[in-house]
Parts: structure tokens; C-alpha cells; sequence
């Protein structure tokens, strides 16, 4: 069923409201975030990020590292489990991300975010897999990831896998970008190159994401 009447503040680009929050963007809009984010890109092997080459460096790094190899997959992932309403390898799949030593610098955040997402849903009654996937949340055998409980929410919203991945990746890229600008002094000119530039390989990106997915 879809809800978008019922539910007119979600009724909007998915990404919109979850890519905003992503737990990286987070880190770099708080108080210390320029500090926080010098020990994530630390962990990437970028160097601090005190400068726009330095920004466009940790970008690259993130896009390389987290958002292709891990998110915007887990992304696919979670779409397909709850297009199918299978809850159980959806569960499994979010217990699959908790092993995963890249993600663990921010994975308390990802899980703020996605649990905060995931119960905004709850009211969602007549939705199974989001019921099903709350109750394992509540019975502490998920963790609510944000990249999953996106990918459920496309289905939900009946949102395309495409649109819904190409619009994270760019809103994650942008919501970056403007988070660092100021502290930066970075114009909207030089903040808008880097956008084109950092997004411009991402359609490619995606589209092989799904294809593979479909060839599985």
C-alpha cells in the first residue's frame, strides 16, 4: 500500500531525508567535526581533511572504500529482501554489515540514524517487513543500519532501485560538500565543481551495482 498520503512529511526523494543524515555527514557538522573527520580519513588512509583538495581526497577515499564496496550494495541488498518481504535474510544481512571492519569508525552513528528512520515508519501497521524487521530491532537481533532501512524504505515509498541509489550517493556526496564548506572557505563555484566531479562516475557505478544484482 502506498502511504505517501498518510505520511506527507516522508513524501518527498528518499534521499532527501536519509542521505541528509548520513552518520558521516553528522560527524562533520558537529561541533568537532573537522576533528572527527580527520580520524575517519585517517582510517582511509586520506590525509586530514583541513583543505578542498584534502575534501576531494577523502571523498574519493569514502566513494572507494565505503559508499561502492558497502553501502550503496547494502543498499541493493535490503531492496530486494524487502521487495520479497523476506525479514530473515534482511536480518541477516544487517548482522552480516556488524562483521564488517570498514564500517565499524562510524557504525554507532549509522545505527542512530537508521534506528531513528526506522521508527518513523512504525506506524506503518499493515507494512510486514518493516514490522518484522522493528521486531527483530526490538528484540536486539538487529541493529537498524540506515543503509538498510533506506533500501526498505524505497520499497515502502515504491521508489526506484536507481533512482534511490544514484540520489544517496549524490545527496551523501553533497551533504559533505556543504558540511565543509565554511569551515573550508570554499565558494559555491568551487563546491559545485566538486560535486559534478565526484558524482559525474557515479550513474556507471550504479548501473553495474544492478546489473550484477540481476545476473545473480
Amino acid at each position: 500500500m502506498n502511504q505517501w498520503a498518510t505520511r506527507p512529511e516522508l513524501a518527498q526523494d528518499a534521499a532527501e531525508w536519509l542521505g541528509e543524515a548520513h552518520p558521516l555527514v553528522e560527524q562533520l557538522g558537529s561541533a568537532d567535526g573537522l576533528v572527527s573527520l580527520h580520524t575517519f580519513a585517517t582510517s582511509l588512509m586520506a590525509r586530514p581533511v583541513n583543505s578542498l583538495p584534502a575534501l576531494r581526497d577523502f571523498l574519493s577515499c569514502y566513494q572507494e572504500q565505503i559508499l561502492l564496496p558497502h553501502e550503496l550494495p547494502a543498499i541493493r541488498d535490503a531492496y530486494h529482501h524487502a521487495a520479497q518481504n523476506h525479514a530473515r535474510e534482511l536480518v541477516a544481512l544487517d548482522q552480516q554489515l556488524s562483521r564488517e571492519p570498514m564500517l565499524r569508525d562510524f557504525a554507532s552513528a549509522s545505527r542512530r540514524v537508521g534506528q531513528a528512520q526506522l521508527q518513523r515508519l512504525r506506524p506503518l501497521r499493515d507494512e510486514r517487513i518493516v514490522q518484522r524487521y522493528l521486531h527483530a530491532l526490538d528484540n536486539g537481533e538487529a541493529h537498524g543500519w540506515h543503509t538498510l532501512v533506506y533500501g526498505m524504505t524505497l520499497v515502502v515509498y515504491s521508489l526506484p532501485l536507481r533512482q534511490g541509489l544514484l540520489g544517496y550517493a549524490q545527496q551523501t556526496t553533497r551533504g559533505f560538500i556543504h558540511a565543509a564548506a565554511k569551515s573550508l572557505n570554499a565558494t559555491e563555484a568551487e563546491c559545485r565543481d566538486l560535486f559534478d566531479e565526484l558524482c559525474a562516475p557515479l550513474p556507471v557505478a550504479v548501473e553495474s551495482l544492478i546489473t550484477k544484482a540481476v545476473a545473480a
